[in-house]
């Protein structure tokens, strides 16, 4: 195995890093000054490995996103680390920075970055299933005792939020809200949680949050499996369809290797990763079946919902 997940301290000194150097740049002129150079291109760290970002959205990085991980360092055969942010905006400045080669995006957090200046190329989405469209679900949810029967019954709620960057767990969802008249900001009281894992669990607590948003995926199959809540523990209000979560990669790379990563990871399947030789795991095949090639277009869909309301996140540039 040629891979490395960085997570806890590790992640926070090279994030903060990350954030001093957005500041003073942005986009290319950010790349230049970190990693390492060569005739061709730019690396996050140096030419030997790919430092792949991610979002932290899953309890088990290991099992969500390390068979994928293995795939890469194998048909590229370069070391890989994986960072687990601490946050969507760590990540997001991060891109802008320069100091990511790969990422595993929400859509917000693609049309943040790229707004802040980050040269990025989606590469594709991942689909569950084979024949499925790209996207999932951002789901309204409520604690199973509650009496909330609409989402015009979470004003005046403490509603569970992924992160202020979350595309399904908190952009969408606040496209919901003002929908129903309620303003995010003024008609509630936000609990970010930090991870949908999180914001589903303590929804089905009810202790800190009585309603909140959640992608599906956990809402319906992973939080159970894995003991965060019971089947009943929570009750779906509705349900928003949201473009498919991008990996991308950084422009600065050099352009043999940028066509190269679309060659390989463009189209592939959970059974190339086995015919690899690599240990798929159910968690893993649960959110993967298929990498599914998509362009920036795709997100324009999300340009519209951030215009719609008026997020600060999806401009770190004019922050």
């Amino acid at each position: 195995m040629r891979s490395t997940i960085i997570r806890g301290s590790a992640i926070a000194a090279g994030l903060t890093l990350a954030l001093g150097l957005a500041a003073c740049s942005t986009g290319a002129d950010a790349g230049t000054d970190t990693g390492s150079e060569s005739s061709t291109g730019q690396f996050a760290k140096d030419e030997n490995t790919l430092v792949i970002g991610m979002v932290p959205d899953q309890e088990s990085v290991e099992n969500n996103f390390q068979p994928m991980v293995d795939y890469i360092a194998e048909v590229t055969g370069k070391e890989v680390e994986l960072i687990e942010s601490a946050d969507y905006a760590a990540l997001v400045e991060a891109a802008i920075a320069g100091r990511i080669d790969i990422g595993t995006f929400s859509g917000f957090t693609y049309v943040a970055a790229t707004n802040g200046g980050a040269d990025l190329i989606p590469i594709g989405v991942q689909v569950t299933e084979e024949g499925a469209e790209p996207g999932y679900e951002s789901v309204a949810i409520a604690n199973a005792d509650s009496d909330v029967e609409s989402i015009e019954d979470f004003a005046g709620k403490n509603v569970c939020f992924v992160d202020p960057g979350s595309t399904s767990g908190y952009l969408y969802p606040s496209a919901t809200l003002l929908d129903a008249g309620i303003d995010p900001e003024a008609d509630i009281t936000p609990v970010f949680a930090g991870g949908h894992d999180a914001s589903a669990q303590k929804t089905a607590q009810g202790v800190e949050c009585e309603v909140g948003f959640a992608e599906d995926a956990v809402v319906d199959t992973t939080g159970i499996e894995q003991g965060l809540f019971a089947e009943g523990d929570l009750k779906v209000i509705a349900r928003t369809t949201v473009p498919g979560a991008p990996v991308v990669m950084s422009g600065l790379l050099p352009q043999d290797l940028q066509d190269e990563l679309l060659e390989k990871l463009q189209g592939f399947t959970v059974q190339d990763i086995e015919d690899a030789g690599i240990t798929v795991t159910d968690a893993f095949r649960a959110y993967f079946y298929e990498m599914v090639p998509v362009e920036d277009s795709y997100y324009d869909t999300v340009r519209l919902v951030c215009e719609e309301t008026g997020a600060p996140q999806c401009d770190p540039a004019a922050a």
